[in-house]
This record gives C-alpha cells, sequence and structure tokens, in this order.
C-alpha cells in the first residue's frame, strides 16, 4: 500500500457516518448541545462529525451509539441515509 493511499479519507463512508449521527441526534429530539453534553464533548466537536469534517474513530462511535440507545451499526448503514 502506498503511503498517499494509506491515509486517504474514505469520503462516502464519513458522509454516511455524519447523516446517522443527524439523524438519529434528531429522533431523539437532540440539540448538538444536548448530545455533546451527554458524551462530555464540545458542541464543536459534535457538529463537525455532523458536517462530516472530522474523521471519528470506533471509540467515539461506539460511545455516540451508546449515548442515542442504538447499536453502532446503525451509525453506519447506508441504507438509512
Amino acid at each position: 500500500m502506498s503511503k498517499d493511499r494509506k491515509h486517504k479519507r474514505n469520503e462516502h463512508g464519513i458522509n454516511v457516518l455524519s447523516k446517522n449521527i443527524r439523524k438519529h441526534r434528531k429522533l431523539k429530539g437532540w440539540t448538538i448541545q444536548q448530545l455533546a453534553d451527554k458524551l462530555d464533548l464540545d458542541y464543536s466537536q459534535i457538529s463537525r462529525m455532523e458536517r462530516g469534517i472530522v474523521n471519528s474513530n470506533v471509540s467515539i462511535i461506539f460511545n455516540i451509539a451508546n449515548i442515542l440507545e442504538i447499536k453502532a451499526k446503525e451509525l453506519l448503514d447506508e441504507d438509512d441515509v
């Protein structure tokens, strides 16, 4: 694997994740701030995740799913976006 390819962002995956975070947050009726508070994160970090600016790690994905009371795979489900 080339060095350039090793760190390439998967834009599609990030887009799917960001849309699903927003969708499930809104289904709970929560604001970005409310989700951020429950995760002990900054508003801006959640906002950047929902806009697909940051590449979230597995730990964050599982934490978000846990707070949203869903399975982590639901945040990666392409059929839901």
